[in-house]
């Protein structure tokens, strides 16, 4: 039985191996509703497959995952499509999962890019892109979403403002969400609770106290350090679509 109704999804002590060899092992923590978890760490560190012992998708596990949903998004770090084919964003937003027009123009509403919805994927920039995964993710209204580099392939701007949009879900649909990011610069302005990784928990808390941590400072470095310490996003402006700033 969980004590909280709040949570979602719980690891204990939870790690994974391959040919003989943990490719991550003793990590707890725990996603509640509402709330952002992010995982970062080097390279190689875990948190890809931190997340996928989080989904299941790991069945031979060490320790113990206490899973309370099956409402469930899913935005993985590497997708493979064919670019040549003239698929467009309603099209892929149906491609393997049973979903209604309504759904996909208020995922698709949510996240920005309503406008795109008869547009091809391969005219699509980065930003757009990584948009159309979330609302694909979000169309079902998980109750918990997992996100593996929901922001790669963006400039800083766009990280900035998928980031304010990722935190915007969270709190419109209420979802719990485990992010994986290496973008220590802007984990502060979105995340609850940061788990650093590097085969095992360094250190875990709020962005404020891990970045203190001396584990975290030895990883990553003092100028990463402060760094994250002193980044607090100003909301006196807001981020467009297009990436431009516009101040409120």
């Amino acid at each position: 039985m969980r004590s909280n109704n709040n949570i979602l999804v719980k690891l204990k002590s939870a790690g994974y191996q391959l040919n003989n060899k943990f490719l991550v092992e003793g990590v707890s923590l725990e996603v509640q509703k509402g709330k952002i978890v992010t995982l970062i760490g080097p390279n190689g560190s875990g948190k890809s497959t931190t997340a996928k012992i989080a989904l299941g998708i790991y069945k031979n596990i060490e320790g113990e995952v206490e899973k309370y949903t099956d409402k469930i998004g899913y935005v993985p770090q590497k997708i493979s499509i064919d670019w040549t084919l003239p698929i467009r964003v309603n099209d892929f937003m149906v491609l393997t999962d049973n979903i209604n027009n309504e759904q996909i123009d208020k995922a698709l509403s949510l996240t920005g890019v309503i406008h795109l919805k008869n547009k091809n994927l391969g005219n699509l920039s980065g930003g757009e892109f990584q948009r159309v995964l979330l609302a694909r993710a979000i169309s079902k209204k998980p109750e918990l979403l997992v996100l593996d580099e929901p922001v790669q392939g963006v400039d800083f701007t766009g990280e900035i403002a998928l980031y304010q949009l990722i935190k915007k879900i969270s709190e419109e649909l209420n979802c719990g969400i485990l992010l994986i990011s290496h973008d220590l610069h802007t984990v502060m302005s979105a995340t609850d609770h940061v788990v650093c990784l590097n085969g095992h928990v360094c250190c875990s808390g709020s962005p404020t106290d891990v970045a203190h941590n001396h584990e975290y400072k030895a990883l990553f470095g003092e100028q990463a350090s402060k760094t994250l310490t002193i980044y607090e996003h100003k909301h006196d402006h807001v981020h467009t679509n297009e990436g431009d700033i516009k101040k409120n």
